[in-house]
């Protein structure tokens, strides 16, 4: 599809929808069914690309291993690759070889992995050489990089020798994200230590315990599902397979949406979502859950709420630089996400009418979540959203999900 025209639903919205698994959780359980050899029992593995391109990649003996895309499956296959003694190619799109990962090379080589840059220094593609334990159990790492190179390194920790303490300095960015590769290393049997007032992580010598264990429903797919209760004129969907208590942090948008007009209410097989008042404007900091911005960002724009955006900096490493990307198409929605203090605060807010005659075409710069955060607004006008293919990065089932509920069509 090159396109396809969203357009608002001819009656109320009343929906059950079984949600995408979580590809945070099924990579993370990927890696440490991988160092278990293969013996845990994963049900509800996710078919997004993401997770489907990490399991192939784990199953395959190819010197190259090529993640497309996918920074989750570059960083901790990079990881798990050199301390299992693997000699790989680790390459990508274009863009994705454009994502920094110096600084998991610099702590990988600190633990003994000869790891080699083919090009450019600090990005892909890498020549994974071997590994040879250095001896070193300890890393110092700045806390405000990504937390992918922080799960990277905790997940392959119990394999080295003497495990693994890592020191995280300054302000640490996405931390629910690195909490829950913790807690799923718990399911599995490590006891980790975590002391969060020094900031630092203990990793003990031991061996995952296989076992069974059910990968909980993405609540970062839930988010658009939030968004389109929050801009219905009448709404109600239960999504299933979620959690109250969740390990995702971007569970993280039940709190977010109760400002934006949407109560959650949770039942014994996820959580039901029903229409309630706004608040007149809303701040946050999503440092915790940066994949969330976008949804957020633009269904304040379209209900006209003002929204002040903080933690959003690591946007602009994503698929593509997602802070220029909303100010591109919120633009096309008159409305726009200025800069207030630079690479700090941000906000959203209306700053023309929207003719209704006209329907916007926003562009999804090879980006899962700017045609899932925009689809949306079809809830209140027509909408275009170019090469919608993209979703299949993390909810491939999104289109299908959505016809549920409204009409749309290719073009």
């Amino acid at each position: 599809m090159k396109s396809i025209l969203v357009h608002p639903p001819q009656q109320p919205i009343r929906a059950e929808i079984k949600l995408a698994a979580s590809k945070s959780e099924c990579n993370r359980a990927l890696i440490i069914n991988a160092l278990t050899d293969f013996r845990c029992e994963l049900s509800n593995i996710s078919e997004a690309r993401d997770s489907q391109t990490m399991l192939r990649l784990l199953q395959s003996t190819d010197f190259e291993a090529d993640v497309i895309d996918a920074g989750t499956t570059m960083r901790f296959l990079t990881a798990l690759f050199s301390v299992t003694n693997q000699k790989k190619r680790m390459t990508g799109t274009p863009r994705m070889c454009e994502r920094p990962i110096g600084i998991l090379v610099d702590a990988l080589r600190i633990l003994g992995a000869d790891i080699q840059y083919e090009k450019e220094e600090g990005y892909p593609p890498l020549l994974l050489n071997g590994f040879k334990y250095s001896g070193n159990n300890e890393l110092v790492m700045r806390g405000d990089v990504s937390s992918q190179y922080i799960s990277a390194l905790l997940l392959i920790a119990p394999a080295l020798p003497s495990g693994l303490t890592i020191k995280l300095e300054g302000e640490v960015g996405s931390r629910p994200y690195i909490e829950m590769t913790l807690n799923q290393m718990a399911e599995f049997g490590i006891d980790y230590k975590a002391d969060w007032d020094s900031n630092t992580l203990y990793i003990p010598p031991l061996k995952y315990q296989a076992g069974p264990y059910e990968i909980e429903s993405d609540w970062s797919g839930a988010s658009y599902w939030y968004s389109i209760v929050a801009l219905a004129d009448d709404a109600e969907v239960e999504l299933l397979g979620l959690k109250k208590e969740s390990l995702q942090g971007d569970s993280a948008i039940a709190e977010i949406m109760s400002h934006l007009g949407v109560e959650s209410i949770f039942t014994e097989r996820g959580v039901l979502l029903r229409k309630t008042h706004a608040a007149p404007s809303i701040g946050w900091d999503f440092t915790d859950c940066p994949d969330l911005a976008q949804t957020v960002a633009v269904c304040c724009a379209m209900k006209n709420i003002p929204l002040s955006l903080t933690g959003i900096e690591s946007l602009k490493i994503k698929e593509t630089d997602r802070v220029y990307a909303l100010q591109k198409e919120l633009n096309k929605l008159g409305a726009e996400l200025r800069e207030i203090e630079k690479n700090h605060m941000y906000k959203v807010s209306r700053i023309a009418d929207w003719s209704a005659g006209e329907t916007p075409s926003i562009h999804t710069y090879d980006d899962h979540r700017m045609a899932m955060a925009f689809a949306p607004v079809g809830m209140i006008h027509p909408i275009i959203i170019e090469e919608p293919g993209v979703v299949v990065k993390s909810y491939p089932g999104y289109w299908k999900d959505l016809a549920t509920v409204t009409s749309w069509e290719e073009i």
